[in-house]
């Protein structure tokens, strides 16, 4: 049952009057969570405080499938602003929360609706792959969505004859278009601003450091087509894989020790998983400043004050949802 307006008000002034210490703010929020009946949602890169409170923790998919699901009221995205724009079209009865407004993506700042639709209008009858790193209204304007787990896929799905229009990631379309093989594929020129600063050489540095590693990489980062040359003439263990994929690879391989190429934030979830295996950042300040904007007192106030609402209007939202669910038949 929701909160009423009275208990808000009371916990408001207790606040007021006295600031919780984090391990009251954990309690204050699982009883805030039950009483107004919200599920709290944590994409992989969370500080651990919020993976750790989470209902559920996972990739931005992932957690969009959740939402989709929930039986509960209010669903708090502890994420960035685009994947909680993707859990209200998916889930549009329910009142979205972000804790931050201002967790936002660098990755998808990087192309809007208008420059979208000047690209298309160059490469008419094109088929358009949207990354579902990007605003609603660049979902709106895309025949397909994808996630890094299955852009292949979804690439691979077109016929080979149509042109492609990949975006925004250019690291990640460039991956797909080199194992793909792909002549007629475009490729929007953005870029993570965390996967983009990892040069190859750093990868050949930590793998020698730790020579029975496997390697998991993401592909947003910079350093993953040049280094797949050197990993083929090389036989390096390397996994190429989206922050699920690493999770599941992590548990499967019989190796016990990894690099992973990808924000620290999910080292805390693969300790947690595997407590007697070895995880080594690629890099320690590989860190996501939109995604460290979520604190637990954010996440308070998000569920005590019904901050902040995250909505996305029909028109777009309907739109939106066919290149979404052409991404969730292809996973």
């Amino acid at each position: 049952m929701a909160t009423s307006v009275t208990d808000l008000s009371k916990s408001k002034h207790l606040q007021a009057q006295a600031p919780l210490q984090e391990q009251d703010l954990l309690h204050e929020i699982d009883m805030l969570r039950k009483r107004r009946n919200a599920v709290i949602l944590a994409h992989n890169y969370q500080i651990p405080q919020i993976q750790d409170i989470a209902d559920f923790v996972g990739d931005s998919l992932g957690l969009s499938q959740q939402a989709a699901k929930t039986k509960a009221d209010i669903i708090v995205f502890c994420g960035v602003h685009f994947m909680a724009e993707t859990a209200s079209i998916l889930a549009p009865a329910k009142r979205v929360l972000i804790p931050d407004l201002q967790a936002g993506c660098s990755l998808a700042a990087s192309i809007d609706a208008d420059q979208l639709r000047q690209w298309k209008a160059e490469h008419p009858g094109a088929v358009v792959v949207s990354y579902v790193n990007t605003s609603a209204e660049v979902k709106a304007e895309s025949d397909y969505c994808c996630t890094s787990g299955n852009a292949l896929k979804i690439v691979q799905s077109i016929p080979e004859d149509k042109e492609i229009l990949f975006l925004p990631d250019v690291f990640l379309g460039s991956w797909v278009q080199k194992i793909t093989g792909r002549k007629n594929m475009h490729i929007w020129m953005g870029e993570c601003h965390v996967h983009s600063c990892i040069p190859p050489q750093r990868i050949e540095e930590k793998m020698q450091e730790y020579p029975k590693a496997e390697l998991l990489i993401h592909p947003e980062c910079g350093c993953l087509t040049p280094y797949l040359d050197h990993a083929a003439r090389n036989n390096s263990v390397l996994k190429v894989t989206s922050t699920e994929g690493m999770i599941k690879q992590a548990q499967a391989s019989k190796a016990n020790e990894f690099v992973v190429a990808t924000e620290v934030g999910i080292l805390h979830r693969l300790k947690k998983d595997n407590p007697e295996k070895t995880f080594y950042p690629i890099d320690d300040e590989m860190s996501c400043k939109f995604m460290k904007m979520i604190t637990v007192q954010k996440l308070y106030d998000s569920l005590l004050n019904d901050q902040f609402v995250v909505t996305v209007s029909p028109e777009i939202a309907s739109r939106a949802k066919l290149a979404i669910d052409r991404m969730v038949s292809i996973y």
